[in-house]
């Protein structure tokens, strides 16, 4: 009964550690900068970055991955969203960078999120690894996590298709209005001239 209460409730831990830690951040990079943000982990380690371009230009942005030696793991230029997943070679810090330097008036918002999954474990001095259960819990861990960040990912999309369509229909309606203008002063213009030139003119 106890085991049964304890697996209970580290399935409901690792449940609440998901929602809690798989949350996405919203940041503003502005024109001719560079942001930065840091994780420390151990060697082993499953890294994961993934990031969306909501607002800003092209929608697009720079994107390194630095190790703890200064190497750099991933590098990408002017991409509007991606996925990178790697496993820590050592341990130490390592470093997120999204850089929009290459603009030198607009800001970018970016979405992104930074997953570190569970440190490697070597095997007990039992010889033993984990249980069949935690195996479970963590690839239940792992897959509400992609569901989750999948839907922000959606809703981000939604929003930017959202804006693209009403700039686009914005554009019509102006567009239309200055055409409607454009015949309106034609015909104005022709009432004129055909006045003109049916006109009678008194010698005096």
């Amino acid at each position: 009964m106890l085991g049964t209460m304890y697996k209970v409730l580290c399935l409901c831990l690792v449940l609440f550690s998901v929602f809690s830690s798989s949350l996405a951040y919203f940041i503003t990079v502005d024109a001719d900068a560079e942001e930065c943000f840091f994780d420390k982990v151990e060697a082993g380690t499953k890294m994961g970055l993934t990031f969306e371009i909501s607002e800003g230009g092209f929608l697009d942005i720079d994107v390194r991955i630095l190790g703890p030696d200064g190497k750099v793991i991933y590098q990408g230029e002017r991409e509007t969203s991606g996925k990178y997943t790697f496993a820590a070679h050592t341990a130490g810090v390592y470093t997120y960078c999204f850089s929009n330097k290459m603009s030198t008036m607009t800001p970018k918002v970016v979405m992104f999120n930074m997953a570190v999954g569970e440190p490697h474990k070597a095997e007990g001095a039992d010889g033993e690894t984990a249980n069949k259960l935690e195996e479970m819990i963590r690839e239940l861990s792992a897959s509400l996590t992609g569901v989750k960040q999948e839907q922000e990912y959606m809703q981000v999309r939604d929003r930017i298709h959202r804006s693209i369509n009403e700039s686009t229909n914005s554009r019509v309606v102006m567009w239309s209005f200055f055409e409607a203008l454009i015949l309106v002063c034609m015909t104005l213009g022709q009432i004129y001239y055909l006045k003109r030139f049916f006109e009678v003119r008194r010698v005096v």
